[in-house]
């Protein structure tokens, strides 16, 4: 169970992500505002903040503001409506964790939730060890299993927290954006399944039968392709590439993508959150290698 703290002007969007968030059994408060959301927290801090974006008074980009600045360790998850992307992009800028569009808030707020506040428990088991290094690399071969990539990315977090004291909601951050890269290079790359097949696989799926990316796991040439990825850790630079063996894909695109063009499209949001969550980011000429830098 977590503390939820819903900050939402709509009493029928209350009504309705109250009953959604306690039948998770989830503690929820309630403010109507930013302003009362941040006076609620000057008295307890919830695990996470689910707020709205457009609000009287202090509105939703607002308050991400206000709690990075006065609450850094509280995460901040954003629901956008129509017409509200760019400033959601600029909230993912200065703070938030993640966004939901309200067209998917019922089927993915609560696994969105789940999924922040594992990020943000992460044990730091080898922080004292960790705290008297001062530059690491690293390079792994990986096959296209999803299931490598938690522990990859706990590791990743470990070792940022460790060298560079940040956060938990920074190196949360980072680490979705670690997650977002491997991911799309072994399943959109390697695998070469598109973001509708996907979908379309899942809600087809039984039980007893192989999923899409089980069976091209078991084909060539996808299940023969591997993922490299390397990290440089300094205390002045992070940098994180990651290479799949797939075809590529036209790296124009997908230089620097329009909040508005994809904040809204699930497909795209990986991406947002890369660019959003990394101080720079670049692809190779093929579009098979993407390198991402966070200056600290």
């Amino acid at each position: 169970m977590s503390r939820v703290l819903l900050a939402e002007d709509s009493p029928t969007q209350v009504i309705m992500l109250r009953a959604l968030l306690e039948e998770d059994s989830h503690e929820v408060q309630v403010a109507t505002d930013g302003a009362k959301a941040l006076a609620i927290m000057s008295e307890q801090l919830p695990d996470i903040v689910v707020t709205d974006m457009q609000m009287p008074n202090m509105n939703g980009l607002e308050l991400v503001q206000a709690i990075r600045s006065k609450h850094a360790s509280v995460p901040v998850i954003l629901i956008t409506g129509q017409g509200s992307e760019e400033l959601a992009a600029q909230a993912l800028l200065d703070g938030a964790a993640a966004y939901l569009p309200k067209s998917v808030v019922d089927e993915q707020l609560l696994g969105s939730i789940e999924h922040v506040l594992g990020l943000l428990d992460t044990p730091m088991s080898y922080q004292h060890l960790i705290d008297r290094l001062d530059y690491n690399q690293f390079q792994f071969t990986l096959e296209n299993n999803p299931d490598l990539v938690p522990p990859l990315v706990n590791l990743m977090q470990q070792m940022v927290g460790g060298i560079h004291l940040c956060d938990e909601v920074a190196r949360a951050r980072i680490g979705m954006a670690i997650e977002q890269a491997l991911l799309n290079a072994m399943i959109r790359g390697n695998l070469e399944i598109s973001h509708q097949e996907q979908l379309e696989d899942e809600e087809l799926h039984v039980a007893e039968e192989l999923t899409l990316i089980e069976k091209r796991r078991s084909e060539s040439p996808y299940g023969d392709r591997r993922v490299i990825f390397r990290a440089h850790l300094g205390r002045e630079q992070l940098v994180f590439i990651v290479n799949d063996e797939g075809k590529g894909f036209d790296t124009e695109a997908h230089l620097e993508p329009e909040a508005h063009d994809v904040v809204d499209a699930e497909e795209g949001r990986g991406l947002v959150l890369i660019h959003s969550f990394m101080d720079e980011v670049r692809f190779n000429d093929s579009g098979n290698e993407i390198v991402m830098v966070k200056n600290t």
